[in-house]
């Protein structure tokens, strides 16, 4: 009770004030109107009252006089004063002070006058009003009370039970039986039921629940019914409990609840006369219960699927199947009824969704929809709710549809009639549905084509105001694809017309949004539900029967299973294939030709599968060894290319992905690419291609066609022009050439730092060749509007894409082409009616007006002293014409329309064919050989306006602002070398260019310059190419040697195609267009040297690669040796010296490198083929033979001997090349002590002739020789170039070395005619005559000893040179061995043997005993030409010191001395050889080989010009070997460069005028 606290002065002044303020007080609180707190405050003022007379604060008798004077106030008093006595009365009781109970007796007492007696009998503990005297006794009253509660509540009044009152009941039950189409309405009958309750005292609960019970079974007259029961009832509770006792009766085992109470329950829910979670409690089985049940089947389900993937043995599966067996028995007992289940179905049919969703939320996801019965109540009210919007927008043309009636029930959800409603219910019906839609393919259908009716408008409709909502429903309709298409799809039964239908639906999205779809239905849709993880499970081990019985025979057998599986579940299907493709390649063909039953959706589904498998992180793209693509990738690669030529899928999402690695850096996958192209273009790229493929390559596309491909092309125009629109479509195909241009050099420079060099090469031809197919399909396949539009300018894709120079011109080309020809058209158009200008001229016009821009635009390519040497015009015509603008392939077109005709013949002889089929085989190949024909006289006319353009351009290609040299150089390095690896035709196309600027007599050209700077250089090069571009760079030079070789087989040829030619001016600066004076070209003999000396140089440059040792040499040299074996090795030495090495390489890689090994022993075998076609060198080459003796043939000069005497050819390249050799070396001595001291080791002269390739000294002879190259230099050092003390040195330094050399000569002559025991006697000279020799070679005074010396190293030489030629090219350690049987022995093996020799310039005297007469011939020979070289250099330095003022009379006095100079220095050099062998100068240094830059005369020709600025300069030089060691070090082409132009700034002047000799 609330306290009402009296103040203590109303107590203690209660007689004064404290009564009157009281009584104010209580009438206050009774005139309030408060909504019944009026009694509480009253009450708390009487309790207060009251309580302070139990404590004795107050007189009894006073209070009670207020009290009773309180009783006025209100008609209600007495009871709120009997609630205030029923406190106090527990509350005194409670106490244990007896006075304070005692004063609340005496209280109560005191107020019976104005307080009833009966409300205190009610409210009052008994025991007090015992004590006041109101009752007897208060255990009788307590008895009484009893009494009447039982009589009142437990005494039955009303009859519940039919038996007691049937008459009653039975009219009850005739009144709601009655006919209710008359005016009978639920009023009247309620009226009646009310009167039958009175009359027969019936029940009204029972009443009540045979209300229900008839209702049920009239559940149609739901409006009747529901009407009397919401007038009848009084609370929902009593109704909720009476339904819920109906419930509860059928929830016993084996019971079933009728349908018509699942009704009723759901009408009155509907209606809300009942409330869902007071009826929820009565329904079975409990919410615990059922998620258990789901958590129980999807466990099972998972079990099942693990027994199916798993390998069961035979004992296994019969314990299986006993277990199984006593799980369907248990089954059999069926469990009671779901009755939430029932009561939602009943919900659902009439359209109640509201409660019927409360209910599913109750539940795990999609268990109600599992039950096919809910799921298709749910069906049914989705197919209301969608009918409207489907017959206005989903629709087809011409169907018409069965009717749907709606429901009468007006608070069912509202039919929709825009897709906006759809948001409202239905998407929420369909989501609560999921996979089970699958129960209703009529509705799957409806709901795809509203989705299709959707996109339409999403796609049309562009307005800004509906972005937003038409967005949101886009992203509706994809949730629904997700969550209930897709998984309704997988079960359904092989649905073929429901994957279309769905296709077409998901054709109208972006692919990213398909394979989102397909990722989540693949990879988490089939854990979701335990039907669809038993799907799955079923689908693998189908898949796995169909796959293992898969074969070529039975294609459309097993074709026909797959596609029937693949309607429903195609990506577990795809996931499995693509698994057992990738560990076997051979199901690849197979497969192919197997998936022709698809459906459009399964194809792209596969797409999907594909990329999916590609990207697969867990799987490595490479194998264990680092150095190879992984099969896995290779395989899937080639099922792409298959799969996407054959089958109309969409190539978007395959395309991104490999454009998205290649912005990652990722080069793996162009793989794809690669045969995505070639098999859906036909484009082939490869480096195998036979000459006849590559001659077709360079004629028309039909021609390419027919002849340039291995595989026939046909059937490509679909497919290509599919690939085509994919990349148009989604702008990919610039974006895909410039991503591959620029990972070329990422491939080396960002993902190579981690790889095999083996793959990065891989890696990088992949790349390459991947872009070069791709270009070449888009020049093919895209209209010229379309190529020019995508493809920028020149300047742009290299400095703003940073496309390298190559790729950027080969992607640019065609459009220069058909920019050209369309000038050219236009022109011709324009002029039609005036003839009088040639269509040469308007051509040339036309190109003018094209490449003009051109010109412009790679100027900013290069630095601007490039453009010093080379003109932006020849640069840019380089680079933009192709084989197909040089030459057209006449025999090409004539096999190929020969094989038509033979084809022709053919089919006309053939007796079996159809005449129908005859005759259009027929017209077909006399279609496409008048296409060929046709095409062959186009390219002819075009061909001779691009050699007409030529012809007028040439004059301006190239400046004569610096040197041939400097242009050739930057011919190149800019134009010639980048391009020669870009392709095999760029290849050709290089060499024939060469070919054609000689041929055009293009001023500052020099030919034998270009010429000779390939031959001689190509160690570095072919080091630094990959595999492919090994085969190119091969080629390239198979066809330079083409070209020498013709010339070289011919004079008439060579005076016809090269004499009179500025290209073989052997002046730099000559600068007529006359093509100089005959004495200024190059003869057919010195050429013939100069060809020979070509051929060394790549026999030198081959066996360095060779014995280097590193894979990537070894290999590269062996494809270019392969691809030049056309035309090299034709000398026999040659071939023989490589023979000998590749031999080497076979036996070294047989068990260490296999793919080495192959390649050596293939070279090796068409090596030996071509050695009937090897000539003596002195066949390849003019050469003097020497007087012949009677030496026996075997030992005579032979093809396989190189040892002839120095000195016997009067005219050879290698004197020339000496001389250009020893000007290179005279100038370092000045300008460059360090390349001095490289160059100070002599040249190795051994039995096969390869000197400085390999060869092994003691570790003596290697000090010796450092020690005496080392006082050399200081000696050459100090003293001054033209003093008169060093001519008389070098000239005394000369007359030794001939005395050396002649006493050698007859030493050897005496050795071979002497017996061994005088030979032996010379023995105890050795010692002394090597240490003479030393000193002799260091310039210190000569001994007598010095010719013993001599005669022994000779010895010593012919011991190691004749082991040598046994073996190999590499030098023999020195034995201290004599014994005469081995000599015989070596010198045996000697005829056996040849060696590459660089003519005359490395011979090795030793190898064969020679007549002493002509011995002693040539050595007066030598002495008298040497010493007239001496006069002639003196001569020369006076000529110097006196100024410039006789130079032409120099020039013709250097032209008669170069014949001279020939012999003397073939002499000098073999001399200084010898000399410096028997000074113990060679060194195991040796056994390394030069590399091409020391031996090219790129520098040499320059340095030669300096040769007459000092005579003691080649004086000393004249003791040097022609070439520097191998084992000094190496010297760049960048070294060499800055020494040249060091060089040039120490001559003085007269450079312009001085005519060199490069190559001879």
């Amino acid at each position: 009770m609330a306290t009402l606290i009296l103040p203590g002065e109303w107590i203690k002044n209660w007689e004064k004030s404290g009564k009157h303020e009281f009584a104010q007080l209580c009438k206050e609180l009774t005139e309030k109107t408060d909504h019944g707190s009026e009694v509480r405050d009253i009450q708390a003022a009487l309790y207060e009252l009251c309580w302070q007379v139990v404590h004795g604060n107050l007189k009894l008798d006073v209070v009670a006089s207020v009290l009773g004077d309180m009783m006025e106030l209100r008609d209600d008093m007495p009871s709120i004063l009997a609630d205030v006595f029923s406190i106090l009365d527990l509350e005194t009781g409670a106490l244990e002070e007896k006075n304070k109970r005692d004063h609340y007796t005496q209280l109560v007492g005191a107020c019976l006058i104005f307080v009833p007696e009966a409300i205190l009998k009610e409210r009052l503990d008994p025991e007090t009003l015992e004590s006041l005297g109101l009752i007897k006794q208060a255990h009788q009253f307590n008895q009484k009370i009893v009494k009447i509660k039982t009589k009142l509540f437990y005494k039955q009044q009303k009859f519940n039970l039919l038996r007691e009152e049937n008459e009653g009941y039975a009219k009850l039950i005739t009144e709601l039986g009655q006919d209710l189409s008359g005016n009978i309405t639920s009023h009247i009958v309620l009226e009646s039921i009310k009167s039958l309750i009175g009359c027969f005292n019936l029940d009204p609960n029972r009443v009540l629940d045979i209300i229900l019970e008839v209702y049920e079974s009239r559940s149609d007259q739901d409006e009747f019914f529901l009407s009397l029961i919401k007038s009848y009832m009084c609370e929902p509770l009593t109704l909720c409990h009476i339904l819920g006792f109906k419930f509860k009766f059928y929830q016993e085992p084996n019971e079933e609840t009728p349908k018509s109470l699942y009704h009723i329950a759901a009408a009155l829910l509907h209606h809300n006369l009942i409330e869902l979670e007071d009826l929820y409690v009565h329904l079975m089985p409990p919410d615990a219960a059922i998620i258990e049940e789901h958590k129980r089947d999807i466990s099972e389900a998972k079990q099942i699927a693990r027994k199916l993937v798993m390998v069961v043995l035979p004992s296994e599966k019969n314990d299986d199947k006993d277990k199984e067996k006593e799980k369907e028995e248990e089954k059999n007992e069926k469990p009671p009824d779901n009755q939430k289940l029932g009561l939602l179905e009943a919900l659902l049919r009439i359209g109640d969704w509201h409660h019927a969703q409360s209910i599913m939320d109750q539940m795990p996801p999609f268990y109600a929809a599992s039950h096919k019965a809910i799921a298709l109540a749910l069906c049914q009210l989705v197919h209301l709710t969608v009918e409207p919007l489907y017959r206005r927008a989903g629709l087809p043309k011409g169907a018409r549809g069965r009717v749907i009636h709606p429901l009468r029930n007006k608070r069912a959800p509202r039919p929709a009639e825009s897709f906006e409603d759809l948001r409202r219910d239905t998407f929420s019906m369909l989501g609560y549905l999921g996979p089970h839609l699958s129960h209703d393919p009529i509705l799957f259908a409806k709901i795809v084509r509203l989705g299709k009716g959707f996109m339409k408008e999403f796609q049309s409709d562009g307005r800004a105001d509906f972005k937003d909502r038409m967005d949101t429903l886009l992203s509706c309709f994809l949730s629904i694809a997700d969550q209930v298409l897709l998984p309704s799809l997988s079960l359904m039964e092989c649905n073929a017309c429901m994957s279309e239908e769905l296709w077409g639906l998901f054709k109208l999205f972006p692919y990213q949004h398909r394979y989102r779809l397909y990722g989540q239905w693949k990879n988490e849709t089939y854990s979701s539900h335990p039907l669809l993880v038993k799907v799955k499970a079923q689908t693998v081990e189908r898949a796995k029967y169909i796959m293992k019985r898969l074969t070529k025979e039975n294609v459309k057998q097993s074709g026909r299973q797959i596609g029937k599986l693949s309607h429903s579940n195609p990506t577990i299907l795809f996931d499995y294939m693509l698994s057992q493709i990738q560990w076997y390649d051979n199901l690849i063909v197979p497969v192919v030709d197997s998936l022709k039953y698809l459906t459009s959706l399964n194809y792209d589904v596969l797409a999907y599968c594909i990329i999916e498998a590609l990207a697969n992180p867990e799987k490595e793209k490479m194998k264990h060894d680092d150095t190879t693509i992984s099969s896995w990738l290779q395989s899937l690669a080639s099922l792409c290319g298959a799969v996407f030529r054959k089958y109309p899928i969409e190539l978007a999402g395959l395309l991104q992905y490999v454009t998205n690695q290649l912005k990652a850096g990722k080069s793996f996958d162009l793989l794809i690419l690669k045969e995505v192209v070639q098999k859906m273009a036909g484009i082939e790229i490869t480096d195998e291609m036979t000459s006849e493929q590559l001659e077709a390559m360079t004629g028309g596309e039909q021609l390419k066609a027919e002849g340039g491909y291995f595989g026939q092309i046909r059937n490509t125009k679909k497919s290509s022009q599919r690939l085509k629109d994919a990349l148009l479509d989604h702008e990919l195909a610039l974006p895909l050439c410039l991503l591959m241009a620029q990972q070329r050099n990422g491939v080396v420079f960002l993902e190579g730092g981690e790889k095999h060099l083996k793959l990065v090469g891989h890696l990088y031809d992949q790349c390459h060749d991947t872009l070069v197919q791709f270009g070449g399909f888009l020049a093919s396949n895209l209209s010229t509007e379309d190529y020019i539009k995508r493809v920028p300018s020149i300047d742009i894709l290299c400095n703003q894409f940073h496309t390298p120079h190559d790729a950027a011109f080969f992607l640019s080309r065609p459009m220069y082409a058909h920019q050209i020809l369309s000038k050219y058209d236009e022109l011709k158009k324009a002029e039609k009616g005036n003839r009088q200008q040639p269509k040469v001229h308007k051509y040339v016009a036309a190109c003018e007006q094209v490449m003009t821009p051109v010109h412009e635009a790679v100027v900013s390519l290069h630095p601007a002293r490039v453009w010093d040497d080379i003109r932006p015009q020849f640069y840019a015509t380089f680079w933009s014409l192709t084989m197909y603008d040089l030459a057209v392939p006449n025999s090409a077109y004539d096999r190929e329309v020969n094989k038509l005709k033979v084809q022709i013949k053919a089919i006309e002889e053939n007796p079996e064919i159809p005449m129908n089929k005859k005759k259009k085989e027929k017209e077909r190949c006399t279609a496409l050989l008048e296409k060929l024909q046709e095409e062959e006289k186009k390219q002819q006319e075009h061909v001779q306006r691009v050699l007409h353009r030529l012809k007028l351009e040439k004059d301006n290609w190239l400046l004569a602002k610096s040197t041939k040299n400097e242009t050739i150089t930057k011919f190149l390095q800019l134009c010639l070398f980048p391009r020669c690896i870009f392709s095999s035709i760029d290849a050709v196309y290089c060499a024939r260019f060469v070919e054609l600027v000689h041929q055009q007599k293009t001023p500052n050209f020099c030919t034998l310059l270009c010429y000779d700077r390939v031959f001689s250089a190509i160690i570095y090069t072919v080091a630094s190419c990959t595999e492919n571009e090994s085969h190119r760079y091969g080629r390239f030079l198979c066809c330079m040697l083409e070209t020498v070789t013709r010339w070289h087989s011919d004079r008439a040829i060579y005076e016809k195609e090269c004499v009179n030619y500025p290209g073989f001016l052997t002046i730099f600066r000559a600068t007529g267009f006359d093509g100089g004076n005959k004495v200024d070209q190059l003869d057919y003999e010195n050429f013939r040297h100069v060809v020979h000396k070509w051929h060394y140089m790549l026999t030198k440059a081959s066996v360095h690669c060779l014995e280097t040792g590193d894979y990537t040499h070894i290999r590269n040299i062996l494809i270019v040796l392969t691809k030049i074996l056309p035309c090299y090795p034709k000398v026999m030495n040659l071939g023989q010296a490589l023979e000998c090495r590749v031999h080497k390489i076979c036996l070294e890689e047989k068990d260490k490198r296999p793919d080495l090994y192959a390649l050596a022993m293939g070279y090796s075998g068409r090596l030996k083929s071509q050695k009937v076609h090897m000539v003596p060198e002195n066949e390849f080459h003019h050469k003097e033979q020497p007087a012949r003796s009677a030496t026996p043939a075997s030992q005579q000069n032979g093809p396989g001997s190189t040892g002839k005497p120095a000195g016997s050819t009067s005219k050879t390249d290698e004197g020339t090349s000496e001389d250009g050799d020893r000007g290179k070396d005279k100038s370092q001595g000045t300008t460059k002590p360090v390349n001095k001291t490289n160059n100070a080791a002599a040249k190795v002269t051994t039995s096969n002739g390869n000197g400085a390739l390999n060869s092994t000294k003691t570790v003596k002879d290697r000090d010796d020789k450092e020690k005496s190259g080392k006082e050399k230099k200081e000696k050459k050092e100090k003293t001054p170039a033209s003093t008169p003390e060093t001519k008389a040195e070098n000239r005394r330094e000369k007359q030794r070395d001939e005395r050396a050399g002649k006493e050698e000569r007859v030493a050897r002559e005496g050795k071979e005619k002497t017996p061994k025991a005088d030979r032996e006697k010379v023995k105890a000279e050795e010692k002394s005559s090597k240490d003479d020799k030393a000193k002799a070679g260091n310039g210190e005074p000569m001994e007598q000893s010095r010719e013993r010396d001599a005669i022994k190293e000779s010895k010593s030489k012919e011991k190691g040179d004749r082991s040598a030629v046994a073996g190999s090219l590499k030098s023999p350690v020195p034995r201290s061995e004599s014994a005469e049987s081995e000599r015989d022995h070596k010198r045996r093996k000697l005829d056996s043997h040849s060696s590459p020799s660089h003519s005359s310039s490395v011979k090795d005297n030793s190898n064969e005993p020679k007549e002493s007469t002509s011995k002693h011939h040539i050595t007066y020979n030598s002495i008298a030409r040497s010493k007239s070289r001496e006069r002639e250099l003196e001569k020369k330095d006076s000529d110097n010191t006196q100024g410039r003022s006789k130079e032409k009379k120099e020039e013709k006095d250097r032209k008669d001395r170069k014949r001279d100079h020939a012999v003397n220095d073939r002499e000098a050099s073999q001399e200084s050889k010898r000399k410096k062998d028997e000074n113990g100068t060679n060194s195991s240094k040796n056994s390394k080989s030069t590399s091409p830059s020391c031996d090219s005369p790129l520098s040499a020709e320059k340095e030669k010009s300096k040769r007459s600025k000092s005579s003691s300069k080649e004086k000393a030089d004249s003791v040097k070997p022609e070439r520097t060691s191998s084992g000094g070090k190496k010297e760049s082409r960048h070294d060499k460069e800055k020494s040249e132009k060091k060089e040039k700034r120490d001559s003085s002047g007269g450079k312009e005028d001085k005519k060199q000799y490069p190559l001879m």
